[in-house]
Order: C-alpha cells, then sequence, then structure tokens
C-alpha cells in the first residue's frame, strides 16, 4: 500500500481536498493502486460478504465502505424493479449527468484519436499489452445488453451478458466477480495505478488535462472507499445489500457505489461513449448461485451450470 505522499502531485492535491469533504476523517489515510474496479489492497480469504454486513446500511441498503462517499452515493445504480432493467445501459444523457456530478468535463476527456491510440497500444510510450487489459477490462464493465462478452465452452463460444449482477464469465467459461484475481480487471491494477503507463501515457500523448480532472473528480475520494471495501470481501468479491425490511441481497463488487463510481468515473474520461455503456441497475444474484461461488475456494465457478439461474 501506498501512502498519499507517494502518489503523483495532482493526486496529492486531489486526496487533500477530497479529505476536507468527508464526514469521517482518518489519521493513515492510504491510496493504492486503483484498478478499473478498484481491486487493489489486501484481501482477507474466507470472510463472506454477508459476514461484513455488520454495520447499519444506508438508504442504498450497502453499508460503508462500500456504499462510499454519501453525496455521490445516490448517482449510483439501484437495484431493478422490473425484468426489463436486467443489464440495460445507463445511456449517454445519464452518463453526462452523472459525469457533470462527479467533476468530470466531457470537453477534458480524451479525445476520440487519443482513446484509440491508448487501447491499441499506439502513441508515444505505448505498450500493447498494458494497452489489451484496459480494453478487455472496459469491455467487461459495459457488458450489458447487445455488448456480450464470449467464452470458449466445449469447442464452442458462448455469448455471456450480466454487467447488472457485478458478475462476468471469462474465457475459459468460469463465472466470477470481476475483481477476482484472474480477471483483466485485476490485473489492470499495474497499468492505472498512480505513477504508472496511465499518468505515463497521458503525459507523453497530450492528454493531462484529462489526467488532472480524473484526479480531481469523486475518482480520488471514492477509490479510498473502494480499497477498503476489497479488503473485507475475501476471494468471492461479493457484496451483501441489505435494505431496511427487506431480505439480503448479494452483487459482485463491480456494481456497489463506492466502485461502480470509480469505474465510471476512469471510463468516462477515457470515452464518455463506453461509459454510457455501462449498467444502469444492479440486479441480485440468485441464492444458488451466489452461496456457489462463495463456496469456491477460487471465487469462480462453471458458467454452464448456473447460467440458467441467471437469465
Amino acid at each position: 500500500m501506498k501512502p498519499v505522499d507517494t502518489a503523483p502531485r495532482e493526486i496529492r492535491s486531489s486526496a487533500r481536498l477530497s479529505s476536507k469533504r468527508r464526514s469521517k476523517a482518518s489519521s493513515a489515510i492510504v491510496l493504492t493502486c486503483v484498478a478499473v474496479v478498484s481491486v487493489a489492497g489486501l484481501q482477507i480469504s474466507g470472510q463472506s460478504a454477508a459476514g461484513a454486513a455488520s454495520q447499519t446500511p444506508t438508504k442504498t441498503g450497502f453499508i460503508e465502505p462500500f456504499a462510499g462517499v454519501h453525496r455521490y452515493e445516490k448517482l449510483a445504480p439501484t437495484q431493478i424493479t422490473h425484468s426489463w432493467q436486467l443489464n440495460q445501459a445507463l445511456g449517454q444523457r445519464r452518463a453526462d449527468e452523472i459525469a457533470k456530478k462527479i467533476g468530470l468535463k466531457k470537453s477534458d476527456v480524451f479525445t476520440k484519436k487519443q482513446y484509440r491510440l491508448f487501447v491499441t497500444g499506439r502513441g508515444v510510450g505505448g505498450d500493447k499489452s498494458s494497452a489489451k487489459l484496459v480494453d478487455q477490462s472496459v469491455r467487461i464493465l459495459t457488458n450489458t445488453v447487445g455488448r456480450p462478452l464470449y467464452s470458449k465452452i466445449h469447442g464452442k463460444l458462448v455469448p455471456s451478458v450480466l454487467a447488472s449482477y457485478g458478475l462476468m464469465v471469462n474465457k475459459s467459461g468460469m463465472l466470477e466477480s470481476p475483481a477476482n484475481s484472474s480477471a483483466p480487471t485485476r490485473q489492470v491494477n499495474a497499468v492505472i495505478e498512480p505513477g504508472g503507463y496511465l499518468g505515463q501515457w497521458c503525459r507523453a500523448n497530450g492528454a493531462k488535462k484529462a489526467l488532472r480532472m480524473l484526479y480531481r473528480s469523486a475518482y480520488t475520494a471514492e477509490a479510498i472507499y473502494g480499497n477498503k471495501a476489497q479488503q473485507i470481501s475475501g476471494a468471492a468479491q461479493l457484496v451483501a445489500n441489505k435494505k431496511i425490511g427487506k431480505s439480503t441481497k448479494t452483487v459482485g463488487m463491480s456494481m456497489v457505489p463506492s466502485i461502480w463510481i470509480v469505474n465510471f468515473a476512469l471510463i468516462y474520461t477515457l470515452n464518455p461513449a463506453a461509459a454510457a455503456e455501462m449498467p444502469a441497475k444492479w440486479a441480485p444474484i440468485p441464492r444458488r448461485v451466489a452461496k456457489a461461488i462463495e463456496a469456491s475456494s477460487t471465487g469462480q465457478v462453471p458458467y454452464l451450470r448456473y447460467a440458467s439461474s441467471l437469465r
């Protein structure tokens, strides 16, 4: 874990500003590598999502640190109320509204050319392996209707659309949280960490304004909560949601407010059109599926075994 004062100047100033806004002060705030799904930090294996939910939930049904910064929590997806909302995309108008409220300006994001160069590993100092991780991560986090992921299972390509559940199917056909250690959205940590490839590429390719905007937005404050959330979520990387008078629901890590907003801020900075394809609502993972993932030592289960429960 890296203390804030070792991060780039933009993050240091943003973290100081964010800390003034927070109602809960901390004497030892740290900022670690933040992945597209904010999956950095240590994990306490074996602790279930339900076991972590010992605090009083917020209005959204999530506890801290999953709920994140209170003023931004209402901007994150809410639970679906109708089946047709499952895996539906956010839409550009709503994406632009959220971006403005968390401190992002559409005029300061990557240009279309910069985005194309960045995700293909081109430009000054471009790296194809790093770019591939970013491109795969964006695709995973925008796995909504019309944007399926494909896995090779028993020799056949099988499509899946699971973003609202906070789940994904990897290329080998295993169902997992996007925060699973095997996922590109986990491995991309080293690419987008402060001082890493993302910052270096931005500074070398005329995207410094976009980088400063990202660090000064809600991204930095939410990343602190996201890191803490990861530390208590075990191998499964699933989270409990408990609204007053309602039964406990379970959802994948990528759909909790703090981490969804981190994901959104980063993707919007790279490409607002891609951010508009993120899921608008979250859906409870069927209990049978959640129990299987929580019971797995790897946080993975065969997708075909549980696919019928996720349709």
